[in-house]
């Protein structure tokens, strides 16, 4: 059992040292760390590769050409080599046991897909809002065209079982997208309500052209999941809905 974390890093370096904090202090120790960096220019390139000279599980990927984080989340999946593929962006963080208490999860559960609850900070690592608590029951793909329940930072599946799950070419929504393309084929992601995790609400984060983000939404679910515009504007209401509970109502 051994886990393949994926990390994507651009201009990362104001946060990304309380992430790897967080990474090397987990209480399980069989993983690799795949950073790969979309052309930085603020030292996070020097700064990760530094830091796998020192560790060994830890592996630098320096790119040469800016594409966004889905495309620089696909190199890292494609080198994964472990059972298990976890995702962590540069600046949110895990508590020390997550690794150890999904990896758990998952075992005994026996889970190809799964995602925990987490917290929000803000800039300053100051907690934030109230705990996002998982559901009772396992995600399935209409579950989560409904709501915003799976996060990056906490989900983690089975590559031995489901396969190479790559991110779309997409400049947003690519790890929405992939959950969806799972959870398509069948699987369920199986909820673990524990906060292993915390969130970085950035003071920009929020949009501030709602209509627009709702446009996009609409869009996406016709263009790239192939639903019809009644289909689009149904799970974009209950998507929306259950984003402005998410973000908005938890404070």
């Amino acid at each position: 059992m051994s886990v393949s974390i994926v990390t994507p890093t651009f201009n990362s370096l104001k946060f990304i040292k309380k992430t790897v904090k967080s990474v090397l202090n987990q209480t399980y120790k069989n993983w690799e760390w795949i950073i790969v960096d979309d052309l930085s220019t603020d030292g996070t390139r020097e700064y990760i590769n530094e830091l796998s000279k020192k560790d060994n599980r830890i592996k630098c990927i320096l790119k040469e050409k800016n594409e966004g984080s889905g495309p620089t989340r696909n190199k890292a999946i494609e080198l994964a080599k472990n059972k298990y593929i976890a995702f962590l962006d540069s600046d949110d963080l895990w508590i020390p046991e997550k690794l150890a208490l999904h990896t758990d999860f998952m075992e005994k559960n026996d889970s190809s897909f799964s995602h925990t609850s987490y917290g929000f900070i803000d800039e300053n690592d100051n907690k934030i809002k109230q705990t996002f608590h998982v559901s009772n029951s396992p995600i399935s793909y209409k579950d989560l065209l409904k709501r915003t329940e799976i996060s990056c930072l906490t989900a983690m599946y089975n590559q031995e079982v489901i396969g190479k799950m790559y991110m779309p070419d997409l400049r947003r929504k690519q790890d929405y997208a992939l959950w969806l393309s799972i959870l398509k084929k069948g699987y369920k992601s199986d909820p673990l309500d524990i906060e292993t995790a915390f969130y970085r609400q950035h003071s920009n984060s929020a949009t501030s052209n709602k209509l627009n983000l709702i446009i996009k939404h609409i869009v996406f679910l016709n263009k790239y999941e192939k639903l019809n515009l009644i289909q689009s504007l149904y799970y974009t209401i209950s998507w929306g809905l259950s984003g402005f509970k998410k973000y908005y109502m938890s404070k």
